[in-house]
């Protein structure tokens, strides 16, 4: 199939590792110009040397989400480096795992302005041109616990769920410029972060990593952890040309693991 999207500018947030790394290179595989960023250089060069080794256009620039002036370096690397947006990926950390009793007041303001405020202020600031131009893809990563709480993320169950409300309504208002809004819901895809998860619950339990990933399979219908270019690849339909019917939808990748219809 052809997506439709070669030659489009794509931002894509918090793209050192993992998912925002996943789609970026699936993106610049169906021909799209990628702008990658992240905190750490290192990994960035890195990844933009990857891309750029497979035949695909990248750059990238060092940025952090939890920066007050997140946003303002954002909107001038796109236009700086870009000239301009198609796609937007927004893409962020997660927080640190715990319980609701876990969530201080600090905690919640901390992480809700890396993973909501800046995520909405950003997407409003780019907004306007894709207006213009009547095209303009927004793709949110959030997670399955927006649909099913997970145990242990009470942080993300709540800061991820705002995002749900949001992209709703922000596609019911874009849909007339031709441009959609969806969130793409990971669910046991295997990444450092679910490394890293995998080892706090085991810490919590007092269990070791390996018992505490098996038990994790064996909730889902697939029998095994997603990979990273099987969600990828989902993201990157949401934001071709084919899918420009597809707005305001929560698609879930989680190998069926999800029981809520």
């Amino acid at each position: 199939m052809d997506l439709g999207i070669s030659g489009k500018r794509a931002l894509v947030l918090a793209a050192s590792r993992g998912l925002g790394l996943g789609i970026a290179k699936a993106l610049a595989a169906e021909g799209a110009q990628v702008l990658i960023c992240g905190r750490t250089e290192e990994k960035l060069k890195a990844n933009c040397a990857e891309i750029i080794a497979a035949g695909g256009k990248a750059d990238y620039v060092v940025a952090d989400l939890s920066e007050a002036h997140f946003v303002e370096t954002m909107v001038q690397a796109v236009n700086d480096k870009l000239g301009g947006i198609d796609i937007l990926v927004n893409n962020t950390g997660g927080p640190t795992p715990g319980t609701s009793e876990d969530m201080s007041a600090e905690k919640l303001y901390s992480f809700f302005q890396s993973m909501v405020v800046r995520v909405i202020t950003l997407t409003n600031e780019l907004l306007p041109s894709m207006k213009s131009q009547g095209f303009g893809r927004i793709l949110t990563v959030a997670s399955s616990g927006v649909i099913e709480p997970i145990g242990n993320l009470a942080l993300s169950n709540t800061l991820r769920g705002a995002l749900v409300g949001w992209n709703k309504t922000l596609a019911t208002e874009a849909a007339g410029f031709g441009i959609t809004a969806n969130l793409l819901l990971p669910g046991r895809i295997h990444t450092d972060r679910i490394d890293e998860l995998d080892g706090a619950n085991a810490a919590k339990q007092g269990k070791s990593v390996e018992e505490i990933r098996s038990a994790s399979v064996k909730t889902i219908p697939a029998g095994r952890l997603g990979s990273v270019e099987e969600f990828a690849a989902a993201g990157a339909f949401l934001c071709s040309v084919p899918a420009s019917y597809i707005t305001g939808t929560m698609l879930r990748v989680d190998g069926g693991a999800a029981k809520s219809l």
